[in-house]
């Protein structure tokens, strides 16, 4: 597909995500998408706006909440580079430990990026960007090109909810995050799922049972298991190091924080 072919166009609310593929565009093009819908457009000179006034953004995010900004932010091409601007009051988190402070921008990588805009633990609004890049999302960077499929390990409803509350802090985009303790998580789960009683050892038992399957099988992931001996703080790092790697491989999304009952907006 070229340039000329893919023109700007929306993306329907029905579309879940952006993190494990998005539709044949030319390297270079950018995917946005929050809870309403989204955006695209091939790098050409071009600014996406998004932000709380629906009627004047490509992009709405965070219509019910007044602290976000009517336009909170854009981005902008200018013909090949895409940059992530804040016009907004609120910074806008990154993955990792970064924030983008109002009347800063900064370059986009090709890839998946899910930035957050919100003022509390429970209130959050996602954005999802995915710019496309040869050789990331087409096998040999051709945009007609079938995309590879992604590494995907199955989970039950149950094991999703216990990793997503596990791994909450990384899904939001904290800064310096780390898995939760048992005792929080088992916390959480009673109040989004207060049809079971969960316990601290019955979490890390669930977790364990979780870590031990998927050391193993067509795709196993290293540095997950303990060895004998060996206390709770390398257990921490285990379950850091089993985070990592479902996070990377977009089998936890930050969408999935929906299901410990927080608002993305």
């Amino acid at each position: 597909m070229t340039e000329q072919e893919f023109r700007p166009r929306f993306l329907p609310s029905s579309m879940r995500s952006l993190a494990s593929e998005v539709p044949p565009a030319p390297p270079g093009s950018i995917f946005v998408l929050a809870a309403t819908g989204g955006f695209a457009s091939p790098p050409r000179k071009f600014t996406i706006h998004f932000g709380r006034n629906a009627e004047d953004v490509h992009v709405p995010v965070g219509v019910d909440d007044t602290h976000v900004s009517r336009q909170h932010g854009k981005l902008i091409c200018h013909g090949k580079e895409w940059w992530l601007r804040n016009d907004g009051k609120l910074p806008i988190r990154l993955p990792g430990e970064a924030m983008l402070l109002s009347g800063y921008s900064l370059p986009l990588e090709p890839g998946y990026t899910p930035v957050f805009i919100g003022t509390s633990k429970r209130k959050s609004h996602l954005l999802e960007i995915q710019v496309t890049g040869s050789g990331q999302h087409y096998a040999t960077g051709a945009p007609n090109v079938a995309t590879a499929p992604p590494i995907t390990y199955d989970f039950d409803h149950v094991e999703r909810l216990v990793l997503t509350a596990l791994a909450q802090r990384y899904l939001r985009g904290e800064r310096y995050p780390q898995p939760v303790s048992w005792n929080q998580v088992a916390d959480d789960l009673n109040r989004a799922a207060p049809e079971r009683q969960w316990t601290s050892k019955g979490v890390a038992h669930r977790v364990s049972v979780i870590r031990e399957r998927l050391a193993g099988g067509e795709n196993p992931i290293p540095g997950i298991l303990r060895e004998d001996g060996v206390g709770e703080p390398v257990g921490n790092t285990l379950n850091h190091n089993l985070i990592q790697v479902l996070l990377e491989t977009a089998n936890l999304l930050p969408m999935d924080l929906e299901l410990l009952g927080e608002d993305l907006g």
